[in-house]
């Protein structure tokens, strides 16, 4: 069932503190099962200021100017199939201003912008038949709210009249929906047979009018909590407790799987409490991040975090060992609540200064560099390698703690590389075994590292190692040549939550004529390594050879930056933000320019609606263990009727990314180490035919597969049980 959330801003949604915006707008975030629609007076211009706001989230949709228009919220632009039914006779500001000139008292408001109505200020001793009567004759209607407000709208115009249409044309029923209003000119929207909620601090007139209305919820709380309030009541949410959801203080601790110790005591955090487990997962980050208020999960629904979270859902048996920065007393001397995950979790309390040196340093600055390719970036501090040693043994001794006699170890990534000769050496017992999602470099490369011989004695204690592709596996054991014993390699490509990602593409398939310019997306981190400032670069060479394109051809880069106290890209993203800024300046038209660039992270859903908007995806990664925004792209795209308006999308991808290894020319390959090739293969994606494009979109879904991520962590779980060391490759 569809769940559909919509409401007025003023005094309803932007109603009540900071921290209850706050709590909804992530509950919505959390939960992007439920479409979001504005239902507002303002025009599009306030609307489109508002969604600045970080406290604000991302509609789907947006009803304006008191329901005279209808917009897309993926990219602004107007429903007009609905939005030409809703203002049919409408004479025109102009006719309307001329007739109700001669009325005394009322007020045009010439501020704000408005479009397909007419708002005035009114006082109630002015509201006369005469003026009502008025507005009738040249075929209007009126609204009035807040004792103060007249809006002349279409005679079919109103909240609640575009919110039918809405309904109508994307199947929603009404027991589907939830409105939520606070003044008199939403009083359409309650009249539309849905689930319904006024706010605490609503106008009288609108609960005076509700009176009769069993269906519509009164909470105590105004504004954002109020809607929060009604989300838990029909169960749109989990109950107040239960997450975090709630509109109420969230530092009570869920009913989980966690050690029952409090977290402000590193002695006992996470400690054994007498059970062993037949698995323990080895993991740096746990599966929600600590925002210092409160628990926010991952942007995506793919990857490791989700992963993991799945499969440990799905019935994995075991325990996560994981780290929590900032946890320890040191920093934050009371305690923090365990994530609201309901997963089997053991936490390891770092200070800030320790996931400083340990994740902000010599990870991210000594060895990421070498595991993108890049060594002459890679920056050696013997004060951050400490800090890396002295976690990989915390990691290592809770593991030992954790595992059974004769367990299995799943540790992942280059963050924890000196666990496995730490467990050898104390547990010997264990079955030990690494997936890199990284890329792995060549041998020459890692042998840059000045810890790669403590490295190499490290990683040979594994019993069995992983990668996405050969190619990457062949490095690694390239690397370790020469010792006696190596690991068993493996080769097991991750793949993505295919039905979570198609489901959440028909349900948000934009209802928009095909747009005329072409729209070129990215979404990706900021990170040297996916060669951003390459693509700003390839779009000025694609402007200044192709003049068909300018005032056509839109760049939009969606790229947030990493957390808080990595500096690594700081570089990197003064020069990206330098050339946009010149190649926006170049190129500028009136009403475009070149490149949209977005520096902050996208709810998942809103992700898909830009995965449905764009002409090409334009991945071009120096280096990528997968790149699983491509699959993502896939399955959003081939999850569309084949007879959808839009013609298919393109995959433009590194061949330098893990992905490529396992779609190959179906997508569009690039170099991104060349800059003639970014650009000619960008122009050639744009000139495919629509039935080129559908032959290689047919070829990309059979391609990235079905296997459920849960399914595959099973796989990977099941060989690292049997494994025998050896140099063997398998599929």
């Amino acid at each position: 069932m569809s769940r559909i959330l919509v409401t007025d801003l003023d005094g309803t949604l932007l109603g009540g503190s900071p921290d209850s915006r706050r709590r909804l707008r992530d509950a919505l975030e959390r939960h992007p099962e439920v479409t979001l629609v504005f239902a507002t007076g303002r025009a599009l211009d306030s609307v489109r200021e508002l969604i600045c706001d970080p406290l604000v989230p991302r509609p789907r949709w947006i009803i304006a100017d008191v329901g005279a228009t209808v917009v897309d919220g993926a990219d602004l632009t107007p429903v007009d199939s609905l939005q030409e039914q809703l203002r049919t006779g409408w004479p025109g500001a102009e006719r309307v201003r001329a007739a109700l000139r001669r009325f005394p008292g009322l007020d045009y408001q010439d501020g704000v912008v408005q479009d397909g109505r007419c708002s005035y200020h009114l006082t109630p001793d002015r509201l006369t038949h005469e003026l009502t009567d008025a507005v009738r004759e040249f075929g209007c209607t009126w609204e009035y709210s807040a004792d103060r407000y007249l809006d002349v709208l279409p005679p079919g115009a109103s909240k609640g009249a575009a919110l039918r249409l809405l309904a109508r044309k994307l199947g929603w029923a009404p027991e589907e929906i939830l409105v939520a209003g606070d003044s008199l000119n939403d009083l359409s929207l309650f009249r539309f047979g849905t689930h319904a909620v006024a706010v605490a601090g609503a106008e009288p007139a609108l609960l005076e009018a509700l009176t009769d209305s069993p269906h519509v919820h009164r909470p105590d709380a105004p504004g954002a909590a109020g809607i929060l309030a009604a989300l838990h009541a029909l169960g749109w949410l989990p109950p107040p407790g239960a997450g975090h959801d709630t509109a109420q203080d969230d530092t009570a601790e869920d009913d989980t799987a966690y050690d029952d110790t409090a977290l402000d005591d590193p002695g006992h955090l996470g400690a054994p409490a007498g059970r062993q487990h037949s698995l323990v997962v080895g993991y740096h980050r746990p599966p929600l991040h600590w925002t210092g208020t409160h628990w926010r999960p991952p942007a995506s629904p793919n990857g490791i975090l989700p992963t993991l979270t799945s499969a440990f859902t799905d019935g994995l048996p075991g325990v996560w060992v994981t780290a929590l920065a900032g946890a320890h007393p040191d920093d934050h001397p009371g305690a923090i609540p365990a994530p609201p995950t309901g997963l089997p979790l053991s936490l390891l309390p770092l200070t800030s200064a320790e996931w400083t040196g340990y994740f902000h340093r010599a990870c991210k600055e000594t060895l990421w560099p070498v595991l993108m390719s890049a060594p002459d970036r890679s920056v050696h501090d013997e004060r951050s390698w400490a800090h890396y040693r002295a976690v990989n043994a915390r990691f290592a001794e809770r593991i030992s703690a954790q595992a059974a006699p004769g367990a299995t170890v799943w540790l992942h990534d280059y963050n924890l590389w000196l666990v496995p000769g730490l467990l050898r050496a104390t547990r010997p017992d264990l079955r030990t075994g690494l997936f890199h999602h990284t890329p792995f470099p060549p041998p020459e490369v890692f042998a840059t590292l000045p810890a790669a011989t403590e490295l190499r004695a490290s990683l040979a204690c594994l019993d069995w190692v992983g990668f996405h592709t050969a190619a990457f596996a062949e490095r690694f054991r390239q690397a370790l040549s020469g010792l006696p014993d190596r690991p068993f390699t493996a080769v097991h490509p991750l793949g993505i939550d295919r039905p979570a990602i198609e489901a959440l593409a028909r349900d948000r398939a934009p209802l928009r004529r095909p747009p005329t310019g072409l729209r070129v997306l990215s979404v990706e981190r900021l990170d040297y390594a996916k060669a951003p400032v390459q693509k700003v670069d390839a779009i000025a060479r694609l402007l200044d050879r192709r003049p068909d394109l300018r005032g056509r051809l839109t760049f939009r880069l969606i790229c947030p930056p990493p957390e808080p106290g990595v500096t690594a890209y700081d570089t990197t993203r003064r020069l990206l933000e330098q050339r946009i800024d010149q190649v926006n300046d170049a190129w500028r038209q009136a009403g475009w320019q070149p490149v949209d660039y977005v520096p902050r992270s996208l709810p998942v859903p809103s992700v898909v609606d830009e995965y449905l908007a764009a002409d090409v995806l334009w991945v071009t990664s120096l280096q990528d263990g997968m790149n699983l925004t491509a699959k993502e792209f896939i399955a959003a795209r081939a999850a569309l009727p084949r007879h959808h308006a839009h013609p298919p999308g393109v995959l433009v991808l590194s061949r330098h990314t893990g992905a490529a290894a396992g779609l190959g020319d179906a997508a569009l390959l690039t170099d991104p180490n060349s800059a003639e090739d970014l650009t000619t293969v960008l122009s050639r994606a744009l000139d495919l035919s629509p039935a080129e494009r559908r032959t290689r979109m047919h070829r990309l879904a059979d391609l990235i597969g079905h296997e459920r991520p849960a399914d595959w962590a099973a796989r990977i779980v099941h060989e690292i049980r049997g494994a025998r060391t050896g140099p063997a490759v398998v599929g």
